[in-house]
């Protein structure tokens, strides 16, 4: 059984990796002609599908995480956008050698970071202090 500070761990975990998630959706809200330019320049497919998508994705499984309701399946998710995202936006391997091959190197190797506490909490829950373990009162 998890102990106390297990538990605030997975609940501060899950909160910090929400904000993560719920700040740039809204961001791409409204900076969403800049994101859409952005897209393009990173050759992303159906832009006018998957920006609203990962807008959608990103708000609305962020808050699962952070109120801990289906956590497992949201961390999920959110490892998988993660793992596009990084391939599309921030591929180092296609600049040469310089000060942006340096930033998207890690960016993309942070976002990797923000996907292992992803599949961190997709393997072990929510903890004790969320939606998906309240205990009823009989």
């Amino acid at each position: 059984m998890p102990t106390l500070l297990e538990n605030a761990c997975l609940l501060t975990g899950r909160f910090l990796l929400g904000v993560y998630f719920i700040l740039p959706g809204i961001g791409k809200i409204t900076g969403y002609e800049g994101t859409v330019t952005y897209m393009e320049a990173h050759n992303v497919p159906l832009i006018a599908v998957l920006l609203p998508l990962t807008i959608l994705l990103q708000i609305g499984l962020g808050l699962c995480l952070i109120v801990g309701y289906r956590a497992k399946l949201s961390a999920f998710v959110l490892a998988g956008l993660t793992l596009v995202i990084s391939i599309f936006m921030h591929n180092f391997w296609d600049y040469p050698e310089g000060m942006e091959a340096s930033h998207e190197t890690q960016n993309f190797f942070k976002n990797m970071g923000i996907m292992a506490g992803l599949l961190v909490v997709a393997g072990l829950g929510s903890g004790r202090f969320s939606l998906d373990n309240r205990t009823s009162p009989d």
